[in-house]
């Protein structure tokens, strides 16, 4: 406080000196930090004194100026074609009429010098070497005092940081072993892409520290994040990942054992979990996930299993101690491309969930490795800003540049990260600047477009061998040592080439929290999802129980807890909302932990489910299914999430991968939101278990129904997660496939398929068309009797209106709300002998039950697929081949024609096209 109370009595001064001058009383004056108290002056200033304190004040702004302008003249790249500026206009002394033999104040303005004061010559040596070196920081843009004050501190004293005689010599190791195994892999497996780590072997220097700090700082696990460069060189080298599974990838072979019948993925995918040893005491388990070749998708992921972590040991928001908001041993690590970074949007998306409540993890250590190429494009070429950094600052997180041909600075910079990361548990962003010797990949030729950068990269020595002989100069690793470590690498890697073929694959799969789930087998379709009836009635109760003293809405009251309480005595008409309050605390009570996440889904969209109370007095929270019984285990988080689909969808798949134990649910505000999150869907939910052995029981609720609502809020393009399914048309092995689709028609059917997907053994990604109109619809109803014990999910709904089946000739099939607009009209048309068959289950395609359906109309002539969607959307070209092939009869289409967008945006053709698809099922020909 003694430094911080200094400096602001200086800036005091620059504004109110002009206060205390000619012996006259003067009243108070606000200033830049507050009022100054009233001074009575008995005697006159004197001129020197006035000067001397002017120009402390000067030499304070010249300090500040360093402290935002220096990294503009930083030595931090190390193949720089353009020569950086000699001087820059804001460091300029004569802009702080100063001069280099003025004696200054040092203590309170300068941090890391013992003396008192000094001249300015000799504080410009410690700014220079501070800010205009080789680790140059962006911080005064942090929103506390506190912040900045703490961040010049170090950025002044890092300087004399101590690195010492072994950890020289353990990254100099790291980082020759690195460049080791990128020449053994360029001679023993030629013309193999494998986005080696040659020009950022520094990048060794980052890690090694940052897990030394960890293990020695009590944190416990880090999940990491990273793309492909360099992911082998550190796989091999520090995260004990054996080197014969590579090379067996390398030779074609399966990393994954053969009789899961996987398809794997590509090396540089390749992921690994390890418990790491500094110290000889604490163990630091170190999580690599598996990413996939979109980059950046990842990062949201990791943010959302470090949550997840956090939640399975009681640590951050979820301590049963009030103070504990964040967790002191689990840890967030993203590392980054620099045009990746700067490009993909997701990463705004991430950024932006850092400090939301329900998604906040205490700050996350990103790592950027800065190639200074965009594929082959230059930075020029592949960002607006000055540094691929710069969106870092949208979330006033510090910046530290670091330049990648100096390794023990690198350290120096991982020591700050890591300790603002520890103290004020936000983001911070470390920008190793480097280079890419081969360009994209080892088989590129960047000085197509590169050629100048290309000139100073085949020109100069690698880093490890500049670093190397820097040691050998200062006599700490001599050229025996260095030959040594080659040599014993090799023979490691020679070895591991040569005994690839008998490396036995290691089962890592349903271990730990996954030891009581499978794989998924064929044909497990029935589970028993009903629960008792007198344990149904006292959860739809608790659902709506409010405590004491807390104001309700009137309108909830009137219309959510009254309604329901009275359909709850009649044992009918339950609406979707209790059946899905029933569900969920049906789930809580039996201890597992859900989340729902989305754009207000406390409340729902449609303002339908109000499973998140606000006191209309105080604003409170109040959940009543986190109060169904007495220190309840189980709870509910309802995380009402920021505008992002990609990001959050990518975070709730982070929170399923980690908990078999948490239902984790994404409600899109609309169905066709879920646009925005396709790289999301396409490359971890719908492909994670069949590239990586890694099982998700996430559920997406995707609103949907054509109600005139235009082409982007009618549909949930069906067509498009059926495309995505692996579901065969010559052979459904049931619950084998990679993704559920369900299409559920009735609030039992929803309660069910909710409670299956934690009841069952195994996890698997469901997708659920869900409601609009139907959440209110007076049809759409269920009885308590249906949800009880012995019920569950029905894949089809048969008719039972129709009970003389000799005499139907036509039968129709339809999926979600579309049924209950086509039985109004055979009601009111007072058709008797056309059956409506509900397809309930999309995927796993129901062939059994559609066939049960069939053999029930002995006499059936035409089969028809009635839906509201045009012919080349929704579930149609899905249904026509399976049920041509496998249950052997034709099947007519009806329903919209082929349409460029899901539906019109005119009334009056609605009306005409909702008419249509309704008719024409009982009449086509």
């Amino acid at each position: 406080m003694y430094r911080l109370n200094i400096r602001l009595r200086i800036e005091t001064i620059v504004t109110q000196s002009h206060i205390i001058v000619n012996n006259r009383n003067y009243h108070s004056e606000k200033g830049v930090y507050g009022y100054r108290p009233k001074i009575k002056s008995h005697y006159e200033i004197s001129p020197e004194y006035l000067e001397n304190r002017a120009q402390y004040s000067n030499f304070y702004r010249l300090v500040q100026a360093y402290r935002e302008h220096g990294h503009k003249l930083a030595k931090i790249d190390p193949i720089s074609i353009e020569k950086i500026p000699k001087t820059l206009a804001e460091l300029n002394l004569n802009r702080f009429n100063l001069q280099l033999n003025n004696t200054v104040k040092f203590r309170g303005i300068l941090y890391g010098c013992q003396n008192e004061e000094g001249t300015v010559k000799e504080a410009l040596q410690i700014l220079n070497d501070a800010y205009l070196n080789h680790i140059a920081t962006e911080f005064t843009h942090l929103e506390t005092e506190e912040e900045r004050e703490w961040f010049a501190e170090r950025a002044e004293i890092c300087r004399n940081d101590i690195i010492n005689i072994e950890t020289k010599k353990t990254i100099a190791k790291l980082m020759i072993e690195s460049q080791n195994f990128d020449n053994f892999m360029a001679k023993k497996f030629i013309g193999v892409k494998r986005y080696g780590c040659e020009g950022a072997e520094s990048m060794m220097a980052f890690f090694h520290e940052l897990f030394n700090l960890s293990s020695n700082n009590n944190v416990k696990q880090i999940v990491l994040s990273m793309p492909h460069r360099g992911r082998l060189n550190l796989l091999t080298g520090m995260l004990k990942f054996p080197a014969e599974l590579i090379f067996r990838k390398l030779n074609g072979q399966s990393e994954l054992p053969e009789h899961l019948n996987m398809t794997g993925d590509v090396l540089s995918h390749f992921s690994t979990s390890v418990d790491l040893n500094f110290d000889g005491k604490n163990f630091l388990r170190v999580s690599l996930l598996y990413n996939p070749s979109h980059l950046e998708a990842v990062n949201p992921v990791s943010m959302g299993k470090t949550r997840s972590i956090m939640q399975e040991i009681n640590e951050g928001d979820y301590s049963i101690h009030k103070n504990a908001r964040w967790s002191d041993t689990i840890l967030n690590i993203q590392v980054h491309g620099d045009a990746a970074f700067a490009g993909q949007g997701i990463n705004q998306e991430t950024l932006s969930l850092t400090r939301v409540p329900h998604f906040e993890i205490g700050g996350t250590i990103h790592m950027i490795v800065n190639n200074q190429l965009g594929f082959t494009a230059p930075p020029s070429r592949t960002r607006s800003s000055k540094y691929c950094t710069d969106l870092g600052k949208s979330i006033a997180a510090p910046i530290i540049h670091v330049n990648g041909d100096e390794p023990e600075d690198i350290v120096k910079a991982t020591r700050i990260a890591f300790d603002y990361q520890r103290k004020f548990r936000k983001d911070i962003f470390l920008d190793i600047n480097c280079y890419r010797k081969w360009g994209h990949n080892e088989l590129d030729d960047p000085t197509f477009t590169n050629p100048q950068i290309y000139k100073i990269i085949n020109s100069r020595k690698s880093i490890p061998d500049k670093y190397y002989e820097f040691l050998n100069k200062t006599g700490i690793l001599n050229k025996e040592e260095h030959d040594e470590i080659i040599d014993k690498h090799n023979g490691q890697l020679k070895n591991a080439l040569e005994n690839m073929n008998n490396y036995q694959l290691q089962l890592n799969y349903f271990t730990h929290r996954w030891k009581n789930l499978k794989q998924a087998q064929a044909n497990l379709t029935e589970w028993d999802t009903g629960i008792d009836s007198n344990l149904l009635h006292y959860i739809i109760e608790k659902s709506v129980d409010i405590k004491k003293n807390f104001e309700i809405h009137p309108k909830l009251k009137k219309n959510l807890i009254q309604p329901r309480l009275k359909k709850l005595k009649d044992g009918i008409n339950l609406d979707w909302s209790t059946a899905e309050s029933a569900a969920f605390g049906s789930l809580l009570y039996q201890g597992y932990n859900i989340r729902l996440s989305g754009q207000d889904v406390g409340r729902g969209t449609f303002s339908q489910r109000h499973a998140m109370l606000i006191d209309q007095s105080t604003g409170e929270i109040y959940i009543p299914l986190n109060s169904i019984v007495k220190d309840q285990i189980g709870q509910i988080e309802l995380a009402n999430s920021i505008l992002s689909e990609e990001a959050v969808l990518g975070f709730e798949y982070g929170i399923s991968i980690n908990s078999p134990m948490t239902l984790a649910i994404w409600e899109a505000q609309f169905g066709d939101f879920f646009n925005g999150a396709q790289i999301i869907i396409d490359t971890f939910i719908t492909s994670g278990e069949t590239k990586w052995m890694i099982n998700s029981g996430l559920i997406m609720l995707l609103p949907h129904g054509y109600d005139g609502a235009g082409p982007e809020h009618s549909s949930c393009r069906i067509e498009r997660f059926l495309q995505l399914t692996d579901s065969k048309e010559n052979s459904p092995d049931c619950d084998t496939v990679n993704i559920q689709i369900a299409n559920p028609t009735t609030p039992a059917q929803y309660f069910h398929l909710l409670r299956r997907q934690m009841v069952r053994n195994f996890r698997k990604p469901l997708i659920i068309i869900s409601p609009k109109t139907l959440l209110r619809h007076p049809l759409a109803i269920s009885t308590l009797h249906e949800m009880t014990t012995k019920t569950l999910f029905k894949n089809v709904l048969t008719d039972n209106k129709v009970l003389d089946f000799k005499s139907v000739e036509r039968v129709i099939f339809v999926s979600g709300k579309h049924y209950y607009a086509l039985i109004e009209y055979r009601e009111m048309m007072n058709i008797k002998n056309i059956p409506i068959i509900r397809i309930e289950s999309l995927s796993p395609f129901p062939l059994l039950e559609i066939n049960e359906q069939i053999q029930k109309y002995p006499h059936a002539q035409m089969y028809i697929w009635s839906q509201e969607e045009p012919r080349n959307m929704g579930a149609w070209t899905f249904i026509k081949p399976r049920f041509e092939n496998l249950c052997g009869r034709p099947i007519k289409y009806c329903g919209r024609d082929e349409l460029s967008t899901p539906a019109v945006g005119i009334g009056q053709l609605h009306q005409r096209q909702a008419q249509e698809v309704i008719k024409n099922p009982f009449t086509m020909r």
